[in-house]
């Protein structure tokens, strides 16, 4: 079993912030910080599915788009860019972009790119923390101001700016216009509640997002089939032989492994390729479940087994 404490890497951006507090101890001297892209530990490990990031937004970031599995790899990539956000934390009036105010013909489309009235066609809605945002390929989209976030996505770096808010980068209106799907968002689906513990925010082809409440001191299961990513966002856990708290990422694969939740409980992110939420994921040890078998609450903890 593959069972990691996922290594931070920073990612500089003109809209970052200087502070990470409380989701990284990281220390930011210089550029701002915008990312934090959750890696393997070792750098010879295959290159997941997916990719966990944490952004941190002090100014709006571009508008922009990604490209869908097709087109990605008719220009030569891997795969293309779905991604989900899941809002940890966001000053009063902090705004999101999703789809358009209305539908737009690609030639509208590129002539609202070169004259920047797309940043007016947009539609923005507020945001604030617990919300849950998904994004498929091909919808045009941006983070606003005053934001913290989880993003789970496909793992690419795949992206066309149609407005950059006059920083000096390139915008992308060929491939914005070939990829868009430039119309209004339709309605999200709304969270499923898989047990007591666990809620399915997202569950997409590409990807299911979940969100995990564990009691204070409760033991589980983790039995990982697949490339599964957890965050913890409040409280902490020993998950294997990891110790995380708040902002720390865990990575799991092939295998199974303890999780006993920290004196404050648990709440965690929790991402793996989709297309179905993995209904044994995560399991309340036997002993706790069970109280009045006579059985002590740690005489049936599950131990991370190596392989």
């Amino acid at each position: 079993m593959a069972i990691e404490h996922a290594s931070a890497q920073v990612a500089r951006k003109p809209w970052g912030v200087v502070d990470l507090h409380p989701w990284s101890s990281i220390a930011v001297s210089g550029d701002r910080v915008g990312e934090l892209r959750f890696q393997r530990a070792h750098d010879y490990a295959p290159i997941p599915a997916l990719l966990l990031k944490l952004l941190f937004t002090n100014e709006p970031l571009s508008i922009q788009v990604h490209p869908d599995d097709e087109y990605a790899r008719a220009i030569g990539l891997p795969n293309g860019k779905t991604e989900a956000w899941y809002i940890l934390a966001a000053i009063p009036g902090a705004q999101v972009a999703l789809g358009l105010k209305r539908r737009l013909t690609p030639p509208e489309l590129r002539a609202a790119i070169g004259d920047g009235s797309i940043a007016e066609l947009v539609h923005w809605r507020p945001v604030a923390t617990g919300d849950v945002i998904f994004v498929p390929a091909g919808t045009i989209h941006a983070i606003g101001a005053g934001i913290v976030l989880a993003e789970i996505q496909q793992h690419s770096d795949a992206t066309f700016r149609l407005f950059d808010y006059g920083r000096p980068r390139a915008l992308h209106a060929d491939e914005a216009v070939a990829v868009a799907d430039a119309k209004p968002a339709p309605a999200q689906s709304g969270p499923r509640r898989l047990t007591a513990a666990r809620t399915a925010l997202i569950a997409s082809p590409h990807f299911v997002l979940e969100r995990v409440v564990l009691p204070a001191n409760s033991h589980w299961a983790l039995d990982a089939k697949r490339e599964t990513w957890i965050m913890a966002i409040e409280g902490g856990a020993r998950i294997g032989a990891i110790s995380a708290s708040v902002g720390d990422v865990v990575f799991a694969e092939a295998g199974r492994a303890g999780i006993e939740a920290a004196p404050a409980g648990l709440t965690a992110l929790v991402a793996y390729p989709g297309p179905d939420p993995a209904m044994t994921l995560l399991v309340e040890s036997a002993a706790q479940a069970n109280p009045a078998d006579g059985r002590s609450p740690n005489s049936n903890k599950i131990v991370e087994v190596q392989s």
